[in-house]
C-alpha cells in the first residue's frame, strides 16, 4: 500500500465513488490523474475498490475496502499485481 492508495480508499469512502479525474482535482492529492488511475487500478487488482460498473473509470469500495478502513483486514494479505 503507498500513502496514495489510502488517500483514493479515504475519497471513496467520503464521497461514495469518484474518478481519477475527479480525485486529481481535490486539494488532498498531489497526484496526477494517470498516477491516481494507475495505483486505482492497483486497488481494483487486490479487490479494495471496484468500478461501480463494466469498463467504467469511476470506482466505489468493496466490501473488503470497507473491511481495510475498519481496521478488520491487514492489506498484506490481499493478493498482489503481478509484475509482469
Amino acid at each position: 500500500m503507498h500513502q496514495l492508495d489510502e488517500r483514493i480508499i479515504e475519497h471513496l469512502d467520503e464521497s461514495g465513488w469518484a474518478s481519477p479525474s475527479t480525485m486529481s482535482r481535490s486539494f488532498r492529492f498531489t497526484a496526477s490523474e494517470d498516477r491516481i488511475l494507475e495505483r486505482c487500478e492497483a486497488l481494483v487488482d487486490c479487490g479494495l475498490i471496484a468500478p461501480i460498473y463494466e469498463g467504467a473509470s469511476i470506482f466505489e469500495l468493496t466490501t473488503i475496502g470497507y473491511l481495510y478502513l475498519d481496521g478488520d483486514l491487514d492489506a498484506d494479505t490481499l493478493p498482489r499485481r503481478s509484475r509482469a
